[in-house]
């Protein structure tokens, strides 16, 4: 089996560019009215409020606008691991190996469908996240780690994407399979 890498597609990241500038310009619209440039008359709540969201949006902005040039691709799946950046915690935890994953399924979280990889074996990974992402991701009672990934910057969807690494996983357990039975001969 080759390795599997998906790109970021573009049009969706415009859109998202798009958007999110337009919500930069009402939250500066917001925060010059509130100031009272327009009436004279200060607004302290609104102010205060459009300018802390205008910082937050303005510098989710500036790193998907960084974010652009990269060339790289987003998620890369191998005969013996995959790798993602679709989210923070993805970017994180890095690369996880197949013969690790206990199960994949697609969930929807916020509005967005993810596929999630359900890995044994989480101490060899917890190394690699903080504190919070490792609280995020480690289910304690079932000693497992999950790891989602997003299709929502991707050509795939998000059902698509579940096919994928299913296709990979099935792959590695046959080779596995096939390695265990030919070492036994």
């Amino acid at each position: 089996m080759k390795t599997t890498e998906l790109y970021a597609k573009k049009g969706k990241t415009v859109n998202l560019l798009l958007s999110s500038g337009a919500i930069c310009v009402l939250l500066l619209g917001i925060a010059i009215y509130s100031s009272g440039w327009i009436d004279q008359e200060l607004k302290i709540k609104p102010l205060v409020i459009s300018c802390a969201l205008l910082l937050i949006m303005g510098a989710l902005l500036i790193g998907k606008l960084r974010d652009l040039n990269d060339k790289s691709p987003l998620i890369s799946l191998t005969q013996k691991s995959f790798v993602g950046r679709t989210a923070p915690l993805t970017k994180a935890f890095g690369a996880g190996e197949w013969v690790d994953v206990k199960d994949i399924n697609v969930e929807t979280s916020g509005g967005d469908r993810l596929v999630v990889v359900t890995l044994e074996n989480h101490e060899k990974y917890t190394k690699r996240l903080s504190k919070m992402l490792k609280n995020m991701a480690v289910d304690k009672e079932q000693n497992e780690i999950n790891i989602m990934y997003s299709a929502s910057e991707l050509e795939e969807s998000p059902e698509q994407l579940f096919e994928l690494f299913q296709s990979y996983w099935k792959g590695a357990a046959m080779n596995s399979a096939q390695q265990n039975e030919s070492l036994s001969v």
